[in-house]
């Protein structure tokens, strides 16, 4: 869940943020005026300039652009990273995933965090003690969703995600967020490079029970794998140990149903709330 209390201070996104509004009101731009030149809503925008929200690379280049910034936007971004909001442990892999080729998922938890809304990463968030503060929790969102641009990042990512369906049956956050995370699901399952399986409730024949793992290809064709427990990650480069994580994410992808069949029974999940 790459979730801790030990997450470093958004000041360097308020002054971020400080410094976007300053450009702005330099040229003469209003919130909303600047929010439809940069095509991105007001809200976000208003959530930028305020330190709450972490500003896409694309917001970056867009802001430059129209703010005429001299590259000082682009400069303070640079030192934002998608550290902020993120657990020490995790942070390794996340850098590895920004550069990664194909990423594989098996989650028999949480749904993945790259496949999250945000009701539900609030619901899972709020309710695993110590409870965050309103600007942790706003931080570890803004990671989340920095790091959900990987699903639309060109150079393309090959994802493969397998989910227990335990994990859907669940109902984290109640009715609501589960419908609208059923049909953000749905709608994940139509990217061309997204593949999601769904590991059936009763599989007696079952290559995952040591828990969830990632596995990560990297530009230059070599494979690592993570794995993650409470308030601990850890980083498998050695060979054999990734060749038994391969093996074992490859007999799950047999065991889930298919895709096809995965999206069938999400559209059923859906349905029946």
């Amino acid at each position: 869940m790459a979730m801790s209390s030990a997450l470093e201070s958004s000041g360097s996104l308020k002054a971020f943020g400080a410094a976007l509004k300053v450009f702005r009101e330099r040229a003469l731009l209003t919130q909303e005026q600047f929010a439809e030149r940069l095509n991105y809503s007001l809200a976000l925008v208003a959530s930028v300039e305020q330190g709450r929200r972490m500003p896409t690379a694309l917001f970056v280049e867009r802001a430059e652009e129209v703010l005429g910034a001299l590259g000082v936007l682009r400069a303070m971004a640079r030192h934002l990273g998608r550290e902020r909001g993120l657990a020490v442990w995790f942070r390794e892999w996340a850098q590895l995933e920004e550069a990664a080729v194909t990423l594989c998922t098996y989650e028999c938890r949480v749904v993945p965090g790259l496949l999250q809304t945000e009701a539900y990463t609030r619901a899972v968030m709020l309710n695993v003690p110590p409870p965050p503060t309103e600007e942790q929790l706003e931080e570890r969102i803004a990671a989340r969703r920095a790091r959900q641009e990987l699903l639309t990042r060109r150079p393309p990512v090959a994802f493969s995600f397998i989910v227990e369906e335990s994990v859907l049956l669940r109902h984290t956050g109640g009715e609501e967020v589960t419908r609208e995370l059923l049909g953000h699901l749905l709608a994940c399952t139509e990217l061309w490079n997204v593949e999601l399986q769904i590991m059936p409730l009763r599989q007696p024949y079952h290559a995952g029970p040591d828990g969830p793992m990632q596995l990560l290809e990297t530009p230059e064709r070599q494979w690592l794998g993570y794995a993650e427990g409470q308030k601990t990650g850890q980083l498998v480069s050695d060979r054999e140990a990734v060749s038994v994580m391969q093996m074992r994410y490859a007999k799950m992808r047999s065991q889930a149903l298919s895709p096809a069949d995965s999206a069938e029974l999400l559209q059923r999940m859906r349905g029946a709330l």
